[in-house]
């Protein structure tokens, strides 16, 4: 029996514009330019009908390389509509990655920002037959010719106006979103409509979504975090989303007393940055709902700086593979649980297995696998990586975690960190926890290196005050942690690589100081 397709998958813009078409669902910090959910739709029934004249059909992949701006918006309502495949890709890779990557994708068309325009050649080099379209304040003409491409300003103006119609499947795919690409180049995650749909759903029931709610948007668009974390969620309900070429702390903080922003979502650091900034004490944030943090577990002093402002922030888990929204924190959840990441939301299934895939205790630590409608399919080209993560009916996230006996989960960091020291398993996110709660340590990672007497020991990597000693922190850690799980060397940095959003470069890390010492 063929799949159903009902006309309204992937029209996000023209559902939404039926029923709000006045209410305003975007607005560009950058510039200041407000959009009407009437408008939106309207430059998403343009943007297809360009992406059509060039070739564009069901199924086919358009990459696009830009920071946060409203094309970028249209792309995705437009290429639901046509029921082609929306493929971001992070301005802030190396060029060889971009070459692969464009690759990969093999897009029929590409849509690159001027501001980036020297990325076009490793581009150009991995997909030489895409139609290219370029976007930005200044490409308004027919041609640019410093990336030669087609305006899509101006191939909006001369398509036809004919609506596109595309029979679209909750099953067919709508978002190649890669992964952060710690361990080389990233991988494209095959994200289809359904998967786009429930975690909306998920998002709105659990989190309690409203019309009336407006949100600044930190995350790039190139992540899963810029589209499933708020974006569309709060399109699906009419929301407002802002959005920016470049988001600073004292930025979003302005945002939020200028537009009462209702919710917030950000990555630790910048929520770390925001409680820091000279303009925080003089900030209205009362408009706030709540807050969330993602993207790493955020330090028990900057969720108690922001509660003592009246916020309630927590901690969510997602990954791009399924969800991201995968867990909340129940109504007047209590702040003894704060390290949790709260309990599965209502269209999500989790478990903690062995390393047979045996369900543990509560308690015990294993590994976390995700069920849900929001999960993804595959990633793009890469079976074996696919089965390994999405063949076994469960989602395996890579994420040590525990659960309590309460229902809420817990984090312990990632499977591939962890190390045994002594027959002891010793978990980084534990160790890194307990040393940023020092007053002169503001970042640290923890990596497991050679001893010749326990096999493996702990290195502190640490951002702070180089003065520190191993006997200090020993002092220090006595009452929070167990000795083994103490590290036994120390190296300092003054700024830590990064792989993604906020995400630090463990693999960095291990490869510069992972070497016994």
């Amino acid at each position: 029996m063929a799949e159903l397709s009902p006309d309204w998958v992937g029209d996000w813009s023209g559902r939404r514009a039926s029923l709000s078409p006045e209410r305003v669902g975007l607005v560009d910090a950058t510039t200041g330019t407000e959009y009407t959910y009437a408008e939106l739709d309207e430059r998403a029934e343009q943007t297809a009908a360009a992406l059509a004249a060039a070739g564009v059909a069901h199924g086919d992949h358009v990459l696009v390389v830009s920071r946060n701006r409203p094309a970028l918006v249209d792309l995705f309502f437009a290429t639901g509509k046509l029921g082609a495949v929306l493929a971001p890709v992070s301005h802030r890779l190396a060029p060889r990655e971009l070459e692969e990557l464009a690759a990969r994708v093999d897009p029929t068309a590409m849509i690159i920002e001027e501001s980036v325009a020297e990325l076009s050649s490793p581009l150009h080099a991995g997909a030489d037959e895409s139609e290219v379209f370029v976007i930005g304040e200044q490409s308004s003409g027919d041609q640019h010719t410093s990336l030669d491409g087609t305006s899509l300003a101006a191939a909006r103006e001369h398509a036809s106006e004919t609506p596109t119609e595309s029979s679209v499947t909750l099953s067919d795919p709508h978002l190649l979103l890669h992964t952060g690409g710690s361990t080389g180049t990233p991988k494209e995650t095959v994200v289809p409509h359904r998967a786009v749909y429930w975690n909306s759903m998920t998002t709105i029931a659990a989190w309690g979504l409203r019309q009336a709610d407006t949100t600044p948007m930190p995350f790039p668009m190139f992540h899963t975090g810029g589209w499933n974390v708020l974006t569309v969620p709060l399109f699906h309900v009419g929301g407002t989303v802002i959005i920016a070429r470049e988001f600073d702390p004292g930025e979003v903080l302005r945002l939020l007393t200028k537009r009462d922003a209702t919710v917030l979502v950000a990555v630790p650091a910048v929520l770390r940055m925001m409680a820091t900034h000279e303009e925080w004490e003089t900030t209205d944030l009362s408009s706030l709902r709540f807050a969330k943090s993602g993207g790493g577990p955020c330090r028990r002093d900057v969720l108690e700086t922001w509660w003592d402002r009246g916020v309630d922030l927590s901690q969510g888990y997602g990954l791009t593979e399924c969800g991201p929204n995968n867990f909340a924190m129940p109504d007047n959840w209590p702040q003894e649980k704060a390290a949790a990441v709260g309990v599965p939301g209502p269209h999500v299934s989790a478990r903690i297995v062995d390393d047979g895939g045996t369900p543990v205790p509560a308690g015990d630590v294993g590994e976390l696998e995700l069920s849900s409608p929001a999960a993804a399919d595959c990633y793009l080209a890469a079976p074996d990586e696919s089965q390994a993560t999405f063949g076994g009916g469960w989602v395996s996230t890579g994420d040590l975690a525990r659960v309590d006996s309460d229902g809420y989960y817990y984090i312990e960091g990632r499977k591939k960190n962890m190390f045994v020291s002594g027959g002891e398993n010793v978990y980084p996110a534990e160790v890194e926890d307990a040393l940023t709660d020092h007053p002169d340590i503001e970042e640290a990672i923890v990596i497991g290196v050679p001893d010749e007497t326990w096999g493996t020991v702990g290195r502190a990597v640490i951002k702070g005050d180089g003065s520190l000693t191993i006997e200090t922190l020993e002092g220090f850690l006595d009452d929070r942690l167990a000795r083994f799980k103490h590290p036994k060397t120390l190296a300092f940095v003054d700024e830590f690589p990064h792989a993604g959003p906020s995400k630090i470069d463990r693999e960095a890390i291990k490869s510069r100081f992972g070497k016994s010492s």
